[in-house]
């Protein structure tokens, strides 16, 4: 499967947890209430769908996601399957952040075999890869704060958690225009798939009146960018800023939400 690259997070800023963006749920359970103690924890889905990726005019892959809140923390669940071509095969990440948006895991797998966890330890972030048809792991520790996003290779979604954080972090909105008190904001990332941490800058554009499968559409554009990339995105302001559209001119390549 194609690797789709791009990530990064902001050094030392003190981040609101990304769903400070949106609305809370009465998640806690009540303190005396004996009978909860013993329920499942309760579990509360904050955003759920599918993003197509179109390359050059057809469509290659499917991102299907969740991103869930259970006892505090956030559970951000991806599977993507090939659409095209004779070899398609999936993958799927598994990533849990607490509610101040520290690491707790990250797991990513290929079904034809392979993979890879990220867990924080002190000041490092420790990598354990696993190749296809071994069952050996090797490790590779990233001197990074547990604070640092997960930005890996194909999974959408990821950009999505990052644009929250950006939100939540310094951004309001004033007489209906958005505004960000640092803007653009630089970030670090770690990329797990390709072994590397990356730096990343997220600016604010503003709003924009896209067409979308026919229908036009007022959405909030943000642009990320890197040493080798550039990504624009779209997100809606009127439903929890969710991630509509992802252009990235260079690949001639387009993600829309299902």
């Amino acid at each position: 499967m194609k690797s789709y690259t791009a990530t990064r997070w902001i050094l030392g800023l003190a981040l609101a947890t990304f769903v400070a963006a949106l609305p809370t749920g009465a998640n806690a359970a009540p303190k005396d209430d004996k009978k909860d103690k013993s329920k499942p924890a309760s579990t509360q889905v904050v955003d759920s769908g599918s993003f197509g990726v179109v390359i050059k005019g057809q469509r290659v892959v499917t991102e299907t996601f969740s991103i869930q809140q259970q006892n505090g923390n956030s559970i951000i669940k991806s599977q993507l399957k090939q659409t095209a071509g004779a070899d398609a095969g999936s993958q799927k990440s598994d990533l849990e952040i607490t509610s101040s948006g520290e690491l707790l895991r990250y797991e990513w797998s290929q079904d034809s075999g392979g993979s890879l966890n990220v867990l924080p330890n002190n000041d490092f972030l420790i990598e354990k890869i696993t190749p296809a048809g071994s069952a050996k792991a090797a490790e590779q520790p990233f001197l990074m704060p547990s604070l640092t996003m997960i930005l890996d290779n194909n999974f959408f979604i990821h950009r999505e958690v990052l644009i929250w954080r950006f939100l939540a972090a310094d951004c309001k909105s004033e007489s209906g225009n958005w505004k960000c008190q640092q803007d653009p904001a630089e970030f670090g990332v770690l990329v797990p798939q390709d072994r590397n941490s990356l730096r990343v800058r997220l600016e604010l554009v503003g709003k924009e009146k896209i067409t979308i499968r026919g229908a036009e559409r007022e959405l909030l554009r943000l642009n990320l960018t890197g040493e080798n990339f550039v990504w624009n995105l779209w997100v809606d302001p009127q439903d929890q800023f969710k991630l509509i559209r992802v252009a990235i001119p260079a690949d001639d390549t387009e993600v829309v939400r299902d």
